[in-house]
């Protein structure tokens, strides 16, 4: 291998350190601000190393061939070393900032859900809902006055047909329909 692929791997490993820097501390940023349950973590953190591995050796073998060397190693450290010197503040809060500015623009979506269309079609509802129980009590109290205005008509026809009806015997089951049916009567009217 050539010193220029070697000078090549070595920048790469050294971006690569520093991406997996980034990576870590977005995670733990991510980790510490979401609230994760605690038996959570120690999955994540395998998945986190997991990741990092897949890209690291997919960056050794896009340079090099897969060729492992020593300052492979070396590279990836220093990279780690410098991000985390250099740049690990700034990645935290830009992390924090992008966190709460998704979190305010989720919340202001929220409301605006609710105020355009949940709140429009719960008063809808509740319009429909309104005039549906006004209807029915409406229905009711006409239905109960039309059964007042003809209760003499009624009346006059059963003592008119008293002479036919007290010859006339009806089985058991019928009188317990027809007080079923006069109860139900009673507790709707």
């Amino acid at each position: 291998m050539n010193p220029s692929v070697q000078w090549i791997t070595l920048l790469w490993m050294l971006f690569s350190g520093a991406a997996m820097g980034v990576a870590f501390d977005s995670y733990r940023v991510l980790a510490g601000q979401l609230h994760f349950p605690k038996w959570s973590k120690h999955t994540l953190d395998f998945l986190y190393w997991i990741a990092a591995a897949f890209f690291i050796f997919r960056m050794l073998y896009f340079t090099n061939n897969g060729q492992l060397r020593f300052y492979v190693f070396v590279g990836l450290f220093i990279g780690v070393w410098i991000y985390f010197l250099l740049w690990s503040v700034i990645t935290q809060r830009f992390v924090v900032m992008l966190i709460q500015v998704t979190k305010s623009i989720l919340s202001f979506l929220y409301k605006l859900f609710r105020m355009l269309l949940w709140n429009p079609i719960k008063g809808i509802l509740m319009l429909c809902l309104g005039l549906l129980r006004f209807l029915w009590k409406f229905l009711l109290s006409l239905l109960r006055l039309v059964l007042k205005c003809l209760m003499p008509f009624w009346r006059l026809l059963k003592w008119m047909l008293r002479p036919i009806t007290s010859r006339v015997r009806l089985p058991a089951w019928s009188k317990q329909l027809a007080d079923k049916v006069i109860k139900a009567w009673k507790r709707w009217f």
